[in-house]
Order: C-alpha cells, then structure tokens, then sequence
C-alpha cells in the first residue's frame, strides 16, 4: 500500500486503512475535536453534539453505508467491496481542520488570512495529515493513498479560485502550498479541461470521499435537527410558521409533518433513528468513466441518492439554517467568537508575523516551541501559517481563557502556568 513516504505497511498485522484510522485516533487534533463547537457552543449543555460526536456518527455512518452497498448493490462482490476501515478513518477525520466557534471560526480566520493565502477547514485538515498531526516530527501521519484522497472533499486550489473569480474565496479550497499533495493524491494526473476549478472539480470525488460526503448531510441535517428540538429553537410554532412562509407542506406524510408529530409526541430520537436508516439505504451504485476510472476503482463507481431523500435532507438542512444558525441568539454567540479571535489574530500577527514591538515591548504569547518555529521560517506567510495553526488547533474554551488572559484584567494569574 503507497504512502507518501514509501513506507512498507506489510509486516503489521493492521490494515494500511486500519493504521490510517489509528493513527488519526490517537492524535491531541482528534480529542480536540471534544471541545469544538457544531452548532451549539461545546460546554453549553452535555448532551449537545461537538465536533467529535459528530465525527463518531458520521464514522458509524459511513461504515453502515458500506455494509448497505455490500449488502445491495450487484457492483459489490466477496472479493470486491468498499473497505469501512478506510472510509471509518475518512470519515472520523473529515473535521480535524476546523477551528473554535465552528462557521464563524472558519470564515474569520480566512478573512484575516486573505493576504497570506486564505484559511479553509478542508484544506487544515489536509495540512494536519501531510504536516502537522504529530507535533513532535511536524511531518504529519504519512497516510495512505487512498485516505488522503478520500478526505479531498474540495480539489482546487485558493490561487485558482482567486484568479476564476478575481476574489478572494470564501471558502472550498485548498492552499497553494498543497498543490504537491494534491497531485499525489490524484496519482500525478493533470484534471481534463472540462473540470474547471470551483464545483465542477470538486464534484470529482473517490467513491469513498462520496460515503463519507453523504454521510456527513446524513448527520447534519438529522442529528443536528434533534439537538436544535432539543435546545428549543425548533418548535412546532417555528417549523409551521417557517413551512408557511416558505410553501412546504405540513400533513401526515410530508416530511415536516412528521418532524411536527414527533416534536408533539417527544419523539425527536426515534424520528431521526428511523430517518438515518432510510437515508443509509437511499443509497446505490452505478459505473463512472473519466481520467481514473481505468487504474482506480476508486473512481469507477459514482454513489446516487434517491432523490426524494436528497430533497427531503436539503428541506431539512434549510429549516436548521434558517431558523437555528440564523438566529439572533447563535448569531450573537458568533459575534463574540469572531471577536475573541480577531483580537488573539491582531496581537499574534504584530508580534511574530510582522515582527514588530507591541506598546514597545517583546512580549512573549506562544509556547517556545511555537515562536521558534514562527521565528525559523522564512516568509510572511509561512509565518502567517503558523500563527494560524496555532489559532485553528484551540479549542473554544481555550481561545476564550487566552482572550480573557490576554484582555481582561481581572482574569487569570501567573498561577496558571504552573504545570
């Protein structure tokens, strides 16, 4: 099994796809993942969904997904199948890259990076793999072939974007200094005209990046749902007033009618249980021909959803964004994420990126180990980088006690940095 570095797999008694997974599951980015927001703030209540527990349910559904397609699908043979090591690890790995504060940590940090090359959640976890997964070689994991292209969600490049657009990107690309891990992924295969940088590209995707895509809707738009009934911004008044408004049917059948009739009757749990097997099963296999699809099986198969359940999970990501993510209450607690952060960016960038005095001192902010690395590098940017990894690897609670250490005078004392 191919790996970046060349190194031989065959004398462990794991699966190259089974060190994949290990390897991603005993790395500090992963347990971090704990403390990362989803939709609610982590910490605000136990039973809210975080980065991690979403991570573990899009893993459970992947690996479901693969049993289904083995189980369904005539393009599956005993000798012949989908490995669910290989898309467990994709999936579990799939948000490695995100940063505190969830949508809005992403799309600060990309704003403050516009000058140094763009910050995209996709492409921090790329980097994490290839770069920085294990903090003391700062090489990353070495990972398989196949894993590497599975987690490609998004397979443009920022310059590529800037210069399609004339703007910079908001978001779905992947940073320039990539590009080498791009191609490797790709096995050194320049992509045909046709798939133009943006959406088209990105639509090109291995089979099992396409479990681990529509495994990831599965569990946004139904396991985020039952925490947004749970946390009480879905009530049956909120989801009749936004069908009426939006022109979606609320009857028996009709699936807002029995999100309604499982709200009334407490019975958000077995509605969404119910809801992900259907959703498990909407999915088949066909044949794809393209640039791969003669020396990868990889990309000889295309995986379609039904379309009714591709439609019913849009209505249901619509409804949660709507009336949950835009909500004057998450909004404000978006706001004050993107404060915290822009203020941790503003201080980081003047003293290591810049390299200038701060009131006309020195101060020291970062781990020694961080500064040196920010101080070795040779560029602007590389140094940028670096701050911003940094940035990207905390944790709510963690950039929200190194705010308060750094701007609120009453919080904090020398007596926390002891041990």
């Amino acid at each position: 099994m191919e790996r970046a570095s060349g190194y031989d797999t065959s004398k462990d008694f794991r699966s190259p796809f089974q060190i994949d997974r290990d390897r991603v599951l005993h790395t500090p980015a992963f347990r971090r993942l704990q403390s990362k927001t989803q939709v609610f703030w982590s910490g605000e209540y136990d039973f809210y969904r975080t980065r991690l527990t979403h991570s573990l349910e899009v893993a459970q559904i992947g690996k479901s997904i693969c049993h289904w397609l083995s189980h369904s699908s005539d393009l599956m043979e005993e000798d012949f199948f989908i490995d669910e090591d290989l898309v467990e690890a994709i999936c579990l790995s799939h948000d490695l890259g995100h940063p505190p504060f969830g949508h809005a940590g992403e799309r600060s940090l990309n704003h403050f990076m516009a000058d140094y090359g763009g910050f995209e959640g996709n492409a921090q976890t790329l980097r994490l793999l290839t770069e920085r997964i294990f903090s003391q070689s700062r090489k990353g994991m070495d990972p398989s072939r196949a894993f590497l292209d599975g987690v490609l969600k998004y397979k443009s490049l920022w310059s590529e974007l800037r210069t399609t657009t004339g703007e910079f990107p908001k978001n779905h690309f992947l940073y320039d200094s990539q590009e080498g891990h791009l191609n490797w992924a790709m096995g050194e295969n320049d992509f045909p005209a046709e798939l133009v940088p943006g959406k088209v590209r990105d639509g090109f995707k291995s089979i099992e990046c396409q479990i681990m895509d529509w495994a990831d809707d599965t569990a946004y738009s139904l396991n985020d749902l039952a925490d947004s009934v749970k946390a009480g911004f879905l009530t049956v008044d909120r989801v009749e007033r936004w069908a009426g408004k939006n022109g979606h049917a609320i009857e028996g059948g009709a699936p807002l009618g029995d999100l309604l009739q499982a709200i009334r009757g407490q019975r958000i749990e077995p509605f969404i249980g119910k809801k992900i097997g259907k959703y498990i099963q909407s999915a088949r296999l066909i044949t794809a021909v393209n640039i791969l699809s003669g020396t990868s099986h990889r990309y000889s198969m295309e995986l379609v959803i039904d379309e009714e359940v591709r439609a019913e999970s849009e209505l249901f990501k619509s409804l949660a964004y709507e009336v949950v993510f835009l909500s004057p209450q998450l909004k404000q607690l978006e706001h004050k994420g993107s404060y915290m952060l822009r203020k941790l960016w503003e201080v980081m960038e003047k003293r290591y990126v810049l390299g200038e005095t701060i009131d006309g001192q020195d101060f020291s902010f970062l781990p020694d180990a961080d500064a040196a690395e920010i101080a070795e590098a040779e560029t602007v940017e590389k140094k940028a980088r670096l701050v911003c990894d940094f940035l990207a690897g905390m944790t709510d609670g963690y950039a929200a006690r190194t705010f308060r250490r750094l701007f609120e005078p009453g919080f904090g004392s020398i007596g926390d940095l002891v041990g």
